[in-house]
């Protein structure tokens, strides 16, 4: 089982930054087992890949939407994982979500725990 909370979202001007934190409380497996990603959700919209991350093996694996401006990272002695996000534009509004499973994939289908979400606004 797992448990995620995301935190770190805001109110951003476009070309900003932003740090997004998903703590991550586990019990049968450790943190590191466990593939992760981050999925964001705007306004009458389905929910939409950003990253994901296989601790196990290193992979990471970046929508094309986000390559080269977010980037992922994690402190597993704190159960966390962090997406940092640079040079923000106004289509990067939406809530985002942290997610975990045991296989990672572009699919929000893929993931058996989420978080409840953190709101990042983008002003232009």
């Amino acid at each position: 089982q797992v448990q995620l909370v995301e935190s770190g979202g805001g109110l951003v001007q476009a070309g900003g930054s932003l740090r997004l934190s998903c703590v991550a409380s586990t019990s049968g497996r450790t943190f590191g087992s466990y593939a992760m990603g981050w999925f964001r959700q705007a306004p009458g919209k389905d929910r939409e890949f950003v990253v994901y991350v296989i601790w196990s093996s290193g992979f990471t694996y970046y929508a094309d939407s986000v390559k080269g401006r977010f980037s992922i990272s994690s402190d597993n002695a704190k159960n966390t994982m962090y997406l940092q996000m640079d040079y923000l534009k106004p289509e990067d509004t939406a809530v985002y979500y942290c997610a975990a499973g045991t296989i990672a994939t572009r699919n929000t289908a893929s993931y058996d725990y989420w978080g409840h979400g953190t709101q990042v606004t983008v002003s232009s």
